[in-house]
């Protein structure tokens, strides 16, 4: 017990020892970073100030926006320090948390990403209906159920793993402390643990892409009986979006989290966390504004308010 509790800190391999190399990877990854933080930052601006974008859509897209900031930032800014300074540790209080703020926030990505496919259910399959049903009282129920959610299974998760002690070694095989590599330095039966992790994976990922799924089943069909060319490709236009982040985020997790890892597949683990946790929130604004008129409209508006003020 005594050799348990001396561990205060843990050792990430991280990515490679080649200075020169986590040199560019620093490089690669702070430019990601902060043009991650900065398109979805620019998300919240825009559905905030422009009029046009306050409805139920961009109200749950504006709350994605918030919780892809805080994801990556759970994750990005220790994992960049350590790469710049040539470190490779973390606290244990660090650790721990970075577990719980990433799986917490992550979590919730998933409720809030079924929320947004049941609105568009909703806009395309029941568009008579959709204000009545889509008012603002649900709305902000169905983001606080997300986010409660998210919350409630994560932090019990985590008082899980404070109440093992840490064996003798602090060496995890990755660049940030998450669940798997932390779990092999845990001392004790940790089958539990494991079983209880394994069981809200599958009910945060597959449940809530199993809802989702559906959903677009029904709005492909839907889509599909629109008696005109113009009106399907206005209709699909207006999901394809949310399907590009929902396959990418789903099957980057699916692979991390259900499926079970081979000794080999640790670099191959690293890569799709690196997909994960820079270039989902990346490719969030992206997709969201450069594939919806609104958006671009909104953005043009800005633009040319901020020109127009210059020049007064």
């Amino acid at each position: 017990m005594e050799n348990q509790t001396r561990i205060n800190e843990f050792f990430l391999l991280g990515f490679t020892e080649d200075h020169q190399l986590e040199m560019l990877l620093f490089a690669l990854f702070l430019s990601m970073y902060l043009m991650a933080i900065a398109g979805n930052i620019l998300i919240i601006i825009i559905s905030i100030v422009d009029l046009h974008l306050r409805t139920p859509m961009y109200y749950f897209l504006r709350n994605y926006a918030i919780l892809e900031i805080g994801y990556t930032s759970a994750v990005m800014p220790k994992a960049l320090v350590n790469l710049a300074l040539g470190k490779k540790t973390i606290s244990y209080r660090g650790c721990i948390s970075q577990l719980f703020f990433y799986f917490f926030l992550g979590t919730t990505d998933f409720f809030l990403l079924t929320v947004m496919s049941f609105d568009r259910y909703v806009a395309i399959c029941n568009p008579l209906r959709y204000a009545t049903i889509m008012n603002q009282y649900f709305c902000t129920w169905l983001v606080l159920i997300s986010w409660i959610g998210g919350f409630t299974l994560i932090f019990g998760q985590t008082m899980f793993y404070v109440q093992f002690p840490i064996c003798d070694s602090n060496i995890m095989d990755h660049f940030f402390c998450d669940n798997k590599p932390l779990l092999k330095l845990l001392c004790g039966d940790t089958h539990l643990l494991e079983l209880i992790g394994f069981i809200l994976s599958a009910f945060s990922l597959l449940g809530t892409l199993a809802i989702t799924t559906i959903s677009y089943i029904m709005i492909i069909s839907t889509i599909l009986h629109i008696p005109t060319t113009a009106g399907r490709k206005k209709a699909f236009s207006t999901c394809a979006a949310h399907i590009i982040v929902v396959s990418v985020t789903y099957g980057s997790c699916i692979s991390m989290y259900i499926i079970p890892e081979e000794d080999e597949g640790k670099t191959f683990n690293k890569a799709v966390a690196v997909l994960n946790n820079v270039v989902c929130p990346l490719m969030t604004p992206f997709v969201y504004t450069l594939r919806n008129k609104q958006a671009k409209d909104a953005l043009k508006d800005a633009f040319t308010c901020k020109k127009t003020t210059h020049k007064i």
